[in-house]
């Protein structure tokens, strides 16, 4: 669409259109550079040069292997397949795509525009000498192109941004992976603990309760005091009342995690009830030392990718303090139906330049801006990275203690069940009253319990470890499930958007990697 007076296309000015069309590489604003803290190069732990070991097998990706578990197998292919929060961050990268699309737009002329006009004359004029109606049709066609030349980076800075935008969306997604995938794991072993749990407390229940009704039996038949009975029957009925707390605890694990496979309460798949304990794991296997692999992690590549995204738009923002140089086109036609008049075809084209020269401080604030937020996601950044050890560093050093722990608790539930065969044994012949025996009922539950408990720990602290050095993931795009892909192709026209293109890594990011 053309504006105020057209330039002729003079030789000269053609030159210097050629030489600014040549010169349309500039771009302005900072390049990204990474913001990786130098303490990263060949960071490590004590706890986690313990806690760990490097090998080729098995893949730090499918981590949850190490524990030979099939229905933890399945169940982490079901969240993969029917997870909503995985598939709210699949759909995050399907959104990042088509803005990326959006971007690349801007290399191409940003007006082509088609117009046709059919308009209608009906002119009365009456009095005078000669009094005549008038009546006719104008038609008229035209084209309009115009052309904002990428000279000072703005369009492919933008790109830019949208480029990391985009890769930073599938690191999101994968970084839910991580989470969705230790969460199910976690979840998993919980409920077996938790069934562990409850089966102890119903065994020991089952044997107070024979105690109880043997003082019952020696109360009524005069042989044993009261105080005997009362205090097997306080026992039995403690412990009993801890069964309704565990099997809530066990149904809202259940539910816990029907809703991480995408399954409503109740909907979780049967099963297989294991009667052995939780297999334990005392060290992580990697393939990677621990530095690398925090740098791999999907939120802190995220995160530097946000750093990467932000960099580009200061360059955005920087393009406005310059004149903005466009080439604007038109084809008209236009005819009529009066007779004797001529029909007419215009050719009009030239460049446009606009400079906003008063801005008031619009600009400069608006790049101070962008820059703040640069800083801000460095800083981010940053802490991300220090949150990262820390986490891998806490589990690694959890996992440790709570292996000594379960030695430490294993060796006390054989002295408690010794402890119990003794004091029923010297009861029975009379060398100790019945508060004995009631004590190494008591402790013997507490130490079978803890012990449950520190297996449990020792599970959960490895799990953490493998999710804190970005254990879990897989370099792809976000999936999206057969039924929203048709669901979603029924409204829109995606293209080959919801298709799983070959996943490549960001260029900014791996040039100053």
């Amino acid at each position: 669409m053309l504006s105020g007076a057209t330039l002729s296309l003079h030789p000269a000015r053609l030159l210097l259109l050629g030489v600014l069309g040549l010169s349309g590489c500039v771009r302005l604003g900072p390049d990204f550079e990474s913001p990786r803290p130098a303490w990263l190069e060949g960071w490590n732990s004590a706890a986690l040069e313990q806690s760990t070991h490097r090998s080729q097998t098995p893949d730090l990706r499918q981590w949850w292997q190490v524990f030979a578990d099939p229905q933890l197998d399945r169940l982490i292919a079901d969240a993969d397949a029917y997870n909503a929060d995985l598939k709210i961050a699949g759909l995050r990268v399907m959104e990042a795509r088509a803005r990326l699309g959006i971007a690349q737009a801007g290399r191409f002329p940003q007006l082509q525009q088609a117009s046709a006009d059919s308009l209608y004359f009906n002119r009365r004029q009456s009095g005078g000498i000669n009094p005549q109606d008038t009546h006719f049709w104008q038609y008229s066609a035209g084209f309009d192109v115009g052309w904002e030349l990428d000279f000072w980076g703005r369009f492919s800075r933008a790109i830019e941004s949208s480029d990391a935008s985009y890769f930073a969306a599938q690191a999101n997604y994968e970084d839910v992976l991580v989470l969705l995938r230790a969460q199910v794991a976690d979840t998993y072993f919980a409920l077996r603990t938790t069934e562990a749990r409850l089966q102890v407390a119903r065994e020991n229940a089952k044997q107070q309760k024979r105690n109880f009704e043997i003082t019952e039996k020696l109360f009524n038949s005069g042989q044993s005091a009261e105080l005997d009975l009362q205090q097997a029957r306080t026992q039995y009925l403690g412990t009993l009342s801890t069964l309704p707390d565990f099997e809530d605890q066990l149904l809202r694990t259940r539910n816990a995690l029907g809703i991480l496979i995408g399954q409503p309460p109740g909907g979780l798949p049967p099963l297989t009830e294991h009667q052995g304990l939780i297999p334990l794991v005392d060290r992580a296997v990697l393939q990677d030392v621990p530095a690398d692999l925090l740098q791999r992690r999907p939120d802190v590549r995220a995160a530097e990718l946000n750093v990467a995204a932000q960099s580009a738009l200061i360059g955005v923002a920087v393009t406005d303090f310059y004149p903005s140089l466009t080439l604007l086109g038109s084809i008209v036609w236009s005819a009529d139906t009066l007779d004797g008049t001529s029909r007419s075809l215009d050719l009009l084209g030239g460049p446009s330049l606009r400079w906003n020269l008063f801005d008031y401080g619009q600009i400069s604030n608006n790049v101070r801006v962008q820059d703040a937020r640069l800083q801000q996601l460095i800083e981010a950044y940053r802490d991300k990275v220090r949150q990262a050890a820390r986490e891998a560093d806490d589990a690694a050093s959890g996992l440790i203690k709570s292996l000594e722990r379960e030695r430490i608790l294993r060796e006390a539930e054989v002295a408690a069940k010794r402890s119990l065969v003794l004091a029923s044994a010297q009861y029975r012949e009379g060398y100790s009253d019945f508060q004995r025996v009631l004590d190494a009922q008591r402790a013997l539950l507490e130490q079978q319990d803890n012990y449950l408990v520190s297996r449990s720990n020792a599970v959960s602290n490895l799990i953490a470890l493998y999710k804190a050095l970005g254990g879990g993931w897989y370099t792809a795009q976000g999936k999206i499930d057969p039924a929203t892909r048709q669901q979603m192709q029924q409204r829109t026209d995606w293209g080959d958007f919801l298709d799983e293109p070959t996943s490549v890594q960001p260029n900014k990011v791996n040039d100053h990697e």
